[in-house]
């Protein structure tokens, strides 16, 4: 058997073996009084463990390896919290799994690219650079795929904003309340813009639970990240504090974040011209450049050897 297959073949039972010892390091072992008196204090719990014996590992590990991680500052925990819900993560446990999932990465990434270098080079200056590389990648990732995550979500949210932001106001013009508007949004929309209609369904949650309007709307704003919706949450503070018309604010909201959109597409059509010039050059013209003078270029040569 080759030896570059043996070795990689350790390395694998050696990670798996070490991601294993530390998932059963972290694993609760708590009596059955503890996790009763557990579940008393959190009714979310037993729905938890229902998910499985893995998952409940990795909820017990998650704090101790976000525990290096962890912002020094409030002001640091807010900001991540708000990128996470940016992103489309809202659990109150979000930021401390997003870190655990950070060490873990890391940690993956410099035994791979450590056990890479050592397999190609040797233990020699290029197997640190691998393992140094490898570390930085796992380190940096989950923040690159957060980052994607969070701007493709907030480009669905502004491309349907102008729809649900129509079927409002058609819903607040017909008799209903904001609260039933928006829950009539969330059920005919739901299919269609499940990223909008997700944040309107927590609004409505919040508000049946008590929470002020305005800190309800000044959230909507934060967790979405988008700069219409945040206009939207401040006009709608405005007038539901200064008693104006809410159908008729939502219709102005409309109608510019539906120019917005117009205009964005148009910006985007013009771009098109520009950008089709590298297919263009590289793909197309060579392409015809044969088709055109490759004969004339066949009866050349056949000229030139005849003569």
């Amino acid at each position: 058997m080759d030896s570059s297959l043996m070795i990689s073949g350790a390395i694998f039972v050696a990670i798996s073996g070490g991601v294993w010892a530390v998932l059963t390091m972290f694993a609760p072992k708590e009596d059955r009084a503890s996790e009763r008196l557990q579940e008393l204090r959190d009714p979310g719990r037993r729905a938890q463990q229902d998910k499985g014996g893995v998952t409940n590992v990795i909820q017990a590990a998650a704090p101790a390896l976000s525990k290096a991680l962890q912002p020094k500052s409030e002001l640091e925990q807010n900001e991540l919290k708000v990128r996470l819900a940016n992103a489309g993560f809202n659990s109150p446990n979000a930021a401390t799994l997003f870190l655990a999932l950070k060490t873990t990465s890391l940690m993956v990434g410099l035994v791979l690219g450590g056990g890479w270098g050592v397999i190609q080079n040797g233990l020699d200056l290029n197997a640190a650079s691998a393992l140094f590389m490898g570390g930085g990648l796992g380190f940096y990732l989950p923040e690159i795929v957060v980052r994607i995550m969070k701007m493709g979500r907030q480009g669905r949210i502004f491309l349907s904003m102008p729809d649900a932001l129509d079927l409002l106001v058609v819903c607040v013009e017909a008799g209903l309340g904001l609260d039933a508007a928006m829950r009539r949004v969330c059920e005919e929309l739901g299919d269609s813009a499940p990223d909008i209609c997700g944040e309107l369904a927590m609004c409505n949650m919040q508000l049946q639970m008590g929470r002020p309007r305005r800190e309800v709307l000044h959230d909507l704003g934060v967790r979405t990240g988008v700069d219409d919706v945040k206009a939207l949450a401040t006009i709608l503070i405005q007038a539901d504090r200064f008693g104006s018309s809410i159908a008729q604010a939502l219709r102005v909201q409309s109608d510019s974040m539906r120019t917005k959109r117009s205009q964005l597409a148009e910006e985007k059509a013009a771009q098109t011209a520009v950008k089709m010039i590298f297919p263009l050059v590289l793909f197309i013209f060579p392409g015809i450049f044969v088709v055109l003078v490759g004969p004339a270029a066949i009866l050349m040569i056949r000229n030139l050897l005849t003569t």
